[in-house]
């Protein structure tokens, strides 16, 4: 990819940010009657940061494109497993394709798995490692925006329905103090 040095003339088109295919890439039909991405699963990062006082503070979410599977709602960065990956080597990896995130500033400290039996979901929940910064952005085609949310205005976002679902589970677990986690 070229990065421009000089303004772009307004009448050019805004460039395409590129979109990552991977081997696991693919829908599964469910048993539940919907249909599934990821030939091998998928699975997001949950990350969270937390203040001085070792209180969560904020979680990085990433707003879906519009013509993304339920676009235009809030969620986790996340997608495909590969067929040679674990959920959380999965979950890693896109959320640096998806946001940023450089997989050294993060620690894991559980995660959550949603199980349909021919297809799961894993969300891998994770927090900023001791002296890391994690500045997350939008860095492929699938996310309108990419960054920090605090944690108490999660609720009130359009959020991904499985993710509203599972969110009071998961704030549960990102709120334990990191020695309980």
């Amino acid at each position: 990819m070229t990065i421009p040095t000089a303004p772009r003339d307004p009448g050019e088109p805004t460039p395409r940010l590129p979109r990552h295919l991977q081997p696991g890439d693919g829908w599964v039909e469910c048993e539940c009657g919907r249909r599934h991405w990821g030939l091998f699963g998928a699975a997001g990062l949950l990350l969270g940061r937390r203040d001085a006082q070792g209180r969560l503070t904020d979680v990085v979410l990433q707003h879906r494109a519009p013509w993304s599977d339920q676009g235009g709602t809030w969620g986790v960065p996340g997608g495909a497993v590969g067929p040679d990956e674990t959920p959380e080597q999965g979950a890693l990896r896109e959320a640096q394709e998806e946001a940023g995130i450089d997989p050294a500033h993060v620690r894991v400290v559980g995660e959550r798995v949603l199980d349909h039996g021919p297809w799961r979901y894993t969300t891998v929940v994770a927090e900023v490692a001791d002296g890391a910064v994690v500045e997350p952005r939008a860095t492929d085609a699938e996310s309108v925006e990419v960054r920090w949310v605090a944690v108490d205005d999660v609720a009130g976002l359009d959020l991904l329905p499985a993710f509203a679902d599972a969110w009071p589970a998961l704030r549960a677990t990102l709120d334990a103090p990191p020695e309980e986690v």
